[in-house]
């Protein structure tokens, strides 16, 4: 199984952290880093990492959204998270839109890091709690009519469901969802693969879409 980490960021204190983190970590491996986004154009495809841990900024050349977009349209398999210090909403939905899949801030803590990498293997869509606020608020203030249309769109998912559909929304990690409520890790996973089926949905964002009513 591939769990090899890259890391494109400029700064090099911040890469070294970074590096260091996955390096300390018995699931991950490091694969390389990257200073620029024109050298992860070039680098990562050879590399192949499953994920890349991708900064924003980058100095005066391509920024890391713009790095997201070529190399996710031409290795999709390949799974981004945003790292990063902004918080500005079309920030986040630019990168979503891209093609990242996760987005935490460079202030998270090392094991919770670790737990957003394990978790977007797994499938999942991983966000800060500060960011995932930002993605719910922003449904919300867009779905003023929504309400009307929620219940038919989720009827089709169980009571349980929809409480776990909540917690996603609410950015909260599998091991976070199985403490709240007491059932493994495991069996999150298993209910989120049964809401993506029912919704018509592959990732966290289009569900937590499709549960504000978009």
């Amino acid at each position: 199984m591939n769990n090899s980490v890259a890391i494109v960021e400029d700064n090099h204190d911040i890469r070294q952290a970074l590096e260091q983190i996955i390096e300390s970590s018995t699931d991950f491996t490091l694969a390389g880093s990257c200073t620029t986004g024109e050298e992860a154009l070039e680098k990562l495809p050879l590399l192949n990492p499953k994920v890349v841990l991708m900064d924003i900024g980058l100095g005066d050349g391509m920024n890391g959204i713009e790095v997201v977009r070529e190399l996710k349209a031409m290795n999709p398999e390949i799974l981004f998270m945003m790292c990063t210090i902004y918080e500005e909403d079309e920030k986040i939905f630019e990168a979503l839109r891209a093609g990242a899949s996760g987005y935490i801030l460079k202030k998270t803590q090392p094991a919770k890091l670790l737990d957003g990498i394990t978790e977007l293997i797994q499938g999942g869509a991983p966000m800060s709690s500060q960011i995932a606020s930002k993605v719910v608020a922003a449904f919300q203030n867009n779905s003023v009519t929504a309400s009307s249309g929620l219940g038919s769109s989720l009827d089709v998912l169980s009571r349980r469901e929809n409480e776990i559909l909540e917690m996603l929304a609410t950015g909260l990690l599998y091991k976070e969802i199985s403490d709240k409520i007491n059932i493994t890790t495991e069996t999150v996973r298993k209910h989120v693969y049964h809401i993506y089926e029912k919704l018509h949905v592959t990732n966290r964002v289009e569900a937590v879409n499709k549960y504000f009513g978009r």
